[in-house]
C-alpha cells in the first residue's frame, strides 16, 4: 500500500510537509479546502496507476474539522466515485493528535465510510493522551504506531516493553498494526517478532 503526504516545494522556504501547511491552513480557514484538494489529487492520480499497481491500497487523512461536516459522508465518496478509485482499496487515517472532541459522533462517521467499502486506521499512535478513549470509541481496522514509539523498539528494556504491549492490545482488539518510521534492519525484525503486521518507513522506501 501507499499513504498520500501533502508536501509543497515553496519558491522561498523550500520543501514544506503537512505539519507545516495544515498547521497555516488552520488558521486562515482553509483547513477543509486543503484536505479536500489532497484527499482529490491522491484518489485521482491513483486511479490512473497501472494495472500491475491494481493490488495496492491508498491511505489518505482526514482532519478532524473534516469528520465533523454534517456533510462529510457523503460528500466524500462522491469525490472518491468521480476519480474511479475504488472505495474497497482505500484506507482513511485519523490521527490521534488532531483530537476530535465528539467521539460518538465521529465513530457514527467512521462507520459510515466502513460500511460504505472503506477501512480505518488511526494514524500516529501513542503521540497523545486520547489513544484508549480513541481505540474504545472507534471503530477501526488499523493501528500505526507513530515513528518515535516504533523506534524505541531498539531502545531499552523499558521501551521495548511499551511498544510490545501496544502491539498486543491492537492484536487483542482484532486491529492489524503498522509501524511507522522504521528506518533500521533492527527496528524491522524487533517489530516483527513482537507481532507487527505491516511498516512503512525509509527502509523501504523514500516518502
Amino acid at each position: 500500500g501507499v499513504e498520500a503526504l501533502a508536501r509543497w516545494q515553496h519558491p522561498d522556504h523550500g520543501e514544506l510537509g503537512a505539519q507545516t501547511l495544515f498547521a497555516v491552513a488552520e488558521r486562515s480557514d482553509y483547513l477543509t479546502a486543503l484536505s479536500g484538494h489532497v484527499q482529490r489529487r491522491a484518489a485521482t492520480i491513483a486511479a490512473s496507476w497501472p494495472q500491475s499497481l491494481e493490488m495496492l491500497r491508498l491511505a489518505i487523512n482526514l482532519t478532524s474539522a473534516d469528520i465533523a461536516r454534517a456533510d462529510f459522508v457523503a460528500s466524500f465518496f462522491a469525490m472518491i466515485d468521480s476519480t474511479g478509485f475504488p472505495r474497497s482499496r482505500l484506507t482513511v487515517e485519523v490521527t490521534e493528535s488532531g483530537l476530535i472532541e465528539d467521539l460518538a459522533s465521529a465513530a457514527s462517521v467512521l462507520a459510515s465510510l466502513r460500511a460504505g467499502g472503506c477501512r480505518v486506521a488511526i494514524d500516529d499512535f501513542g503521540t497523545g493522551y486520547s489513544s484508549l478513549a480513541y481505540l474504545k470509541a472507534l471503530p477501526l481496522d488499523y493501528l500505526k504506531i507513530d515513528k518515535d514509539l516504533a523506534s524505541d523498539i531498539a531502545g531499552s528494556t523499558r521501551d521495548r516493553i511499551v511498544v510490545r504491549g501496544v502491539i498486543d492490545m491492537a492484536r487483542s482488539l482484532g486491529l492489524a498494526v503498522v509501524a511507522e518510521g522504521v528506518e533500521t534492519e533492527e527496528q524491522l525484525a524487533l517489530l516483527a517478532a513482537d507481532g507487527c503486521n505491516y511498516y512503512q518507513g525509509f527502509l523501504f522506501a523514500q516518502p
